[in-house]
């Protein structure tokens, strides 16, 4: 079969990019062809078809997000630019189908948190119009955004965030997805949780990006805690930055055998603005804890990071010349991933696979997910709260210089977390759910 994602990005290192790369890898292995329509793509998403007004950064894009949210009141023309939009998305979307011989369209969030609104409406009336078999894949649903509360468009919410049409196959990323999905639509998904290639090895330590460490202006005597997320504010970045001020006292120091604990943030801000990331800069250095944001540092390239297992495009790591993203946890010492909300974890599985000891904070879906699983993480329990500082407590500090400093503790914990996750998490675990799903969908 000839599969079509669809989504308003495949491009850069955000989670649904990432996944796209990894299911098409999968949908490869099992035969079938993909090809890609968004509104920007990466060079590695081939055969691609690039329509930059599904991108939710397009200027009318832009508009009509921000008069549909934070109101009840419908600005004037406000209707008649979405179907105008939705119109000529829907357009588009026939002639992807059409050009590139489409047999099941595979949407990726489009269908499901509605940044790019008129995008969702024409996947819906382009669907229910022509009966295409179609998977819809729901990383983040509209209810679990604060942000798309109020509004001014309930009614297009309901009929399309998501779609309950009958040549629709809806997957989630979690189980709370899943439950409230059928709570509010009545509609069964199939639960499809973020994966990643464990059975590929992880990349090394080589010449070409030996000399990271030394480009960030850090030495052996650093302790690199990499934060290995974009900056947006609900992945509690502060809480970091509080471990880290912690690590730093005289005490602990001592204990780290005199090495300095530096917090690296590996990906961008700008997603939801830079005034985050200004107010993390402040925090920062009002507590005495050195933070590099480095995302200029990093290849932020889905497909080339995922798309063939492990990257194995290394550029060399001198000054001013970026490295592929996996570089950074080759030279971490420890990863923090304190989020408030996340639909599931990529970058946690990330951390899992470099067999890396981390902190991560107790958010739902982990909560509900994965931590029955088992894992031997450090955990906090910060609510969803990143001014709960109180949440890294003297046993997590502890906990935390164990696994850095107790090479006995530390492999035992990585190797354990490793195993558990190829079982749970890597590509076999779900091509049988994969297959399925597609055969269910062409029926």
């Amino acid at each position: 079969m000839n599969i079509g994602f669809i989504s308003t990005r495949i491009a850069g290192a955000d989670g649904v990019s990432l996944e796209i790369a990894k299911l098409a890898t999968i949908l490869r292995r099992l035969g079938h062809d993909c090809c890609f329509c968004a509104g920007e793509l990466d060079d590695s998403f081939q055969p691609g078809f690039l329509v930059p007004e599904m991108h939710f950064t397009h200027p009318a894009a832009v508009w009509i997000h921000d008069h549909c949210f934070g109101t009840t009141e419908a600005a004037p023309g406000l209707r008649r630019r979405i179907d105008a939009m939705a119109a000529r998305l829907q357009a588009a979307i026939a002639r992807f189908v059409d050009e590139f011989h489409v047999d099941v369209i595979f949407t990726q969030n489009a269908l499901a948190i509605p940044m790019q609104a008129p995008l969702g409406v024409a996947l819906t009336d382009f669907i229910a119009e022509t009966g295409m078999p179609t998977l819809a894949h729901n990383h983040d649903l509209a209810w679990e955004r604060e942000r798309f509360t109020v509004n001014c468009i309930p009614d297009i919410l309901e009929r399309c965030f998501p779609p309950a049409l009958p040549t629709v196959q809806h997957l989630v990323i979690n189980s709370l997805a899943q439950q409230a999905l059928r709570e509010r639509k009545g509609v069964e998904a199939t639960l499809l949780p973020n994966i990643f290639d464990y059975e590929t090895a992880a990349p090394a330590m080589t010449p070409a990006n030996r000399g990271l460490r030394a480009s960030l202006g850090l030495t052996d005597d650093h302790l690199l805690i990499l934060q290995p997320t974009r900056v947006i504010a609900r992945k509690g970045i502060e809480l970091a930055i509080e471990l880290v001020r912690r690590l730093r006292q005289p005490a602990q120091r001592a204990r780290l055998l005199g090495k300095e604990p530096v917090l690296v943030i590996s990906h961008p801000a700008g997603d939801e603005g830079l005034a985050y990331l200004a107010r993390l800069r402040v925090l920062a250095e009002r507590v005495g804890v050195p933070l590099l944001y480095a995302a200029d540092r990093f290849v932020a390239h889905a497909g080339a990071a995922t798309q063939h297992g492990a990257a194995t495009e290394y550029r060399a790591a001198t000054e001013g010349r970026p490295c592929a993203l996996w570089d950074a946890y080759i030279h971490a010492d420890f990863v923090t991933y304190p989020s408030l909300i996340e639909g599931f974890g990529n970058a946690l599985l990330e951390t899992l696979y470099f067999r890396l000891p981390a902190l991560v904070n107790r958010y739902p879906v982990y909560a509900a997910d994965i931590a029955p699983l088992g894992f031997d993480l450090i955990e906090i329990d910060a609510q969803d709260d990143p001014a709960n500082l109180d949440a890294i407590t003297d046993a997590t500090v502890e906990a935390a210089i164990e696994a850095m400093i107790n090479p006995v503790r530390r492999r035992r914990m990585v190797e354990w977390n490793y195993d558990l996750a190829r079982r749970r998490y890597s590509f076999e675990a779900v091509t049988p759910v994969l297959a399925t799903v597609l055969e269910a969908v062409r029926r």
